[in-house]
């Protein structure tokens, strides 16, 4: 994996040279195709099956990462998907500096149309949350006399931030909500149609937290294990404790080798079978979670195998199902 800091690098050499050139794109073109019809493009191909499940079949979204081995952190886009991102009469992306690409672009030469950023909705989302879990938490401090400063809840402070937004299904849902309303806007004509499959992608995300409850009513406060903290919010929904040292975690994520520490203390977690499955980002593996993973397998700790973009031949909601189910399987594994 190409580290944070040279990808950041990378990516800014790049995006002088695609603002150039998407710049003058707008210039001739203008924000909208001359056939008039709507553009709607997505960072990653898990929010362009997203947007596709809203907009039908009249509308083709084109997905900026659309590989299954790419990594999204250190991707760099050509001039033309830069000119694409910046005219798109809708643009849906992660946010989060998880597509930093998006926001670099958008910087240099402005958005073309509407956009969907899921990273700032799932803000809102837990916003509201936090403030009235807050409330709740004063009244009952009131009462007992408590101080609730530092309050953790299933196993995750409070605050923290993970950009890996589309494994939370409110955040998704809102997502869905949204591209539905700005492509309302944009085809007005088309309104009723948008909002009625935003009303199924709802019905069909309530089968992935059936599934999440489910595990979490059977499996309360499981200790779990990760190679990275991406599937931070499938753990989170149902009540998983990650035990996986953050300097180990951290390290990975950001394409740096763990301190010789770090990845002892994660194997030690492993060997002692302090977890019940181990969550592995296939996607960006290198030695030392291969190694991790066969600490894993040798201690019969199943392995859920987790990616950052749709593999190919699923839409999100096959895909998140398929992860809900794997992981509700592997906890079935006697310990």
């Amino acid at each position: 994996m190409v580290s944070a800091h040279v990808a950041t690098g990378l990516r800014a050499a790049t995006v002088m040279v695609a603002a150039t050139v998407a710049a003058l794109t707008v210039t001739a073109c203008g924000s909208s195709p001359d056939d008039g019809k709507l553009t709607v493009v997505a960072s990653t191909n898990v929010w362009g099956s997203v947007a596709q499940a809203i907009a039908g079949d009249e509308i083709e979204v084109t997905s900026i990462i659309d590989e299954p081995s790419a990594d999204p952190h250190s991707f760099e886009t050509s001039p033309l998907q830069a000119a694409k991102i910046s005219d798109a009469s809708l643009l849906v992306y992660n946010g989060g500096g998880y597509d930093g690409f998006v926001d670099d672009i958008l910087e240099a030469a402005g958005p073309g149309g509407e956009t969907v950023n899921a990273f700032e909705l799932m803000e809102g989302i837990h916003a509201e949350h936090d403030h009235g879990h807050s409330e709740e938490q004063d009244t009952e401090s009131d009462h007992a006399g408590h101080d609730h400063e530092g309050h953790q809840h299933e196993g995750h402070q409070h605050g923290a931030v993970n950009e890996h937004v589309w494994f939370d299904v409110p955040t998704v849902d809102a997502a869905a909500t949204a591209i539905a309303d700005k492509l309302a806007e944009l085809d007005p004509a088309g309104a009723d149609g948008y909002r009625a499959r935003a009303e199924a992608f709802h019905a069909d995300l309530q089968e992935i937290t059936a599934i999440t409850d489910g595990i979490a009513a059977a499996h309360p406060g499981v200790p779990v294990a990760q190679t990275e903290p991406l599937a931070h919010y499938l753990l989170e929904s149902v009540g998983a404790r990650d035990l996986t040292p953050e300097d180990f975690t951290s390290a990975i994520e950001e394409g740096n080798a763990p301190a010789p520490a770090a990845i002892a203390d994660t194997r030690r977690i492993l060997t002692d079978k302090q977890v019940r499955v181990l969550i592995y980002n296939v996607q960006t593996q290198d030695r030392v979670t291969q190694d991790i993973r066969s600490t894993a397998e040798a201690a019969s700790i199943p392995v859920v195998e987790v990616t950052e973009t749709l593999p190919e031949g699923q839409d999100y909601i096959q895909w998140q199902t398929a992860n809900a189910t794997a992981l509700a399987e592997a906890l079935e594994t006697p310990a």
